[in-house]
């Protein structure tokens, strides 16, 4: 499983690959407390560099920050 964190496009880009980072972990590590194996998950960040949404307003912002879980097969 694939975890890739991302965040939104304010802030500096070093900022947000860190901040994408520490989202995806933790998402791992809720995901390891839940019983998934943690030796089976990867966290990563893309930081703002694949937005879901390009408008520049709050509601889009939002959308833009969140962790995408990817199973085998899709990455």
């Amino acid at each position: 499983m694939l975890l890739q964190g991302h965040a939104d496009e304010r802030g500096s880009r070093e900022y947000n690959l860190a901040l994408g980072q520490r989202r995806a972990d933790a998402v791992r590590r809720y995901l390891v407390l839940a019983g998934a194996p943690e030796a089976r998950i990867e966290s990563v960040s893309l930081g703002e560099e694949k937005p879901s949404c390009m408008e520049r307003t709050e509601e889009c912002y939002a959308k833009n920050r969140r962790v995408d879980i990817l199973h085998q097969g899709e990455f």
